[in-house]
This record gives structure tokens, C-alpha cells and sequence, in this order.
């Protein structure tokens, strides 16, 4: 498999449950500036219409894109890691349910706050609306230590992935504690390391 990422972006969470599954796979920088492959490289689009990351690419040559549907079929690969709820249980939705929460009401809020087209107001609005998601998150955390109970999942992964970007758009992670915590419990594991480590390293 070949995962496409740009570092700081959101191709970390799917990029780390390939780890914590212990699939192998190989890691392409994408330039998302000049939408091309590192280094000069390929028109990215001609790899991924969106233009945007993560893809993952099967040894087939099949392409999937969306980091919530790459992150279930790469948890799915491997069973056992237990990333992922069984299909068709109660538990499976729930994961769903806060993987879809991440990617609309976090992961979409925080995208314009990087634009410095966004107007400074809108961004104040923005953050507001990011804490008080971020609120209810914390409510849940502060009963358990991850989104679906005592295991670690691909909700975690993404979560962990947009709290990242809280440091660079102005929102205080410790106004949490619950969160605060979680963070730096995600950040621990070996495999979470292991990802970031390889981001910064790859060229």
C-alpha cells in the first residue's frame, strides 16, 4: 500500500492506524502547495483528483480517498488490533458517529482558520464554535479514556490529528483537562510516535 501525506495535514490519523494495525505500507509526500509529489514530482491531481490528502493506494492499485473511510478499511484489514468495531454492531455506529462529529463539526472549523483570506472576526467565531464541540468531547473524556470506552480506536486517531492543529490556530488545549489528557496519552503510543517521527523525516 501507498499512503499519500503532507506533514501537519490531515493524513496523520490514517497514517497512524496503518501503524497501530502493523500493515505495511509506503509513505508519499505530497507538495499540497503546488499539488505535486515531493520534490518536484507528478501533478498530484493526476493521482487524486481532490487534490487533497490522504490517499491510500492498494497494492492493486485501487485508490481510496476520505481519512474516516480509509481509517475503518485499514482497521478492518486487521481484526485483531481492534481499532475498529465489528461491522453491523451498535458499537460500529458509534465509532462512525464520532468519526463523522470530528470530520464536520472540528476537522471543517478549523480548515478556514489556516486561510489568511478567512477574516479575522470569522475566525473568532470559528474558535468559539471549535470550544464548544470541544466541550462535549470533554465530557465524554473525562469518563473514559478514549471516545469508545477503555480501547483505542480509529475515532482516537482523528481526534488526536485535530487537537495537533489546536497549537497553530490559537485554541488552548489545557481549557480541557480531559482532552488535555487524552492528548497526551495518544502521544505515547509507539505508534503515534512512530508516524510523527517518519512525517518529519520523509522527503
Amino acid at each position: 500500500m501507498k499512503l499519500y501525506f503532507s506533514p501537519g495535514a490531515c493524513s496523520l490519523h490514517p497514517h497512524i492506524v496503518l501503524r497501530e494495525a502493523g500493515i505495511p505500507f509506503e509513505l508519499v509526500r505530497v507538495d499540497l502547495r503546488a499539488h505535486r509529489l515531493a520534490g518536484g514530482g507528478d501533478d498530484y491531481y493526476g493521482v487524486n483528483p481532490k487534490g487533497y490528502v490522504p490517499l491510500l493506494e492498494l497494492d492493486d492499485g485501487t485508490r481510496l480517498s476520505e481519512g474516516a473511510v480509509i481509517d475503518q478499511y485499514v482497521a478492518d484489514r486487521n481484526p485483531d488490533a481492534r481499532l475498529v468495531p465489528r461491522a453491523g454492531t451498535m458499537e460500529r455506529y458509534r465509532a462512525q458517529e464520532w468519526l463523522n462529529f470530528i470530520a464536520t463539526e472540528l476537522h471543517k472549523q478549523f480548515s478556514p482558520i489556516f486561510s489568511p483570506a478567512t477574516p479575522d472576526e470569522v475566525k473568532a467565531q470559528l474558535r468559539l464554535k471549535i470550544g464548544g464541540r470541544l466541550d462535549l468531547v470533554e465530557k465524554t473524556l473525562a469518563n473514559q479514556p478514549y471516545l469508545l470506552g477503555d480501547t483505542f480506536s480509529v475515532a482516537d486517531a482523528y481526534l488526536f490529528n485535530m487537537l495537533r492543529w489546536s497549537e497553530h490556530t490559537g485554541i488552548d488545549r489545557a481549557a480541557w483537562p480531559a482532552i488535555a489528557a487524552f492528548y497526551e496519552r495518544v502521544a505515547e503510543r509507539p505508534a503515534v510516535k512512530a508516524a510523527i517521527e517518519a512525517e518529519k523525516s520523509t522527503k
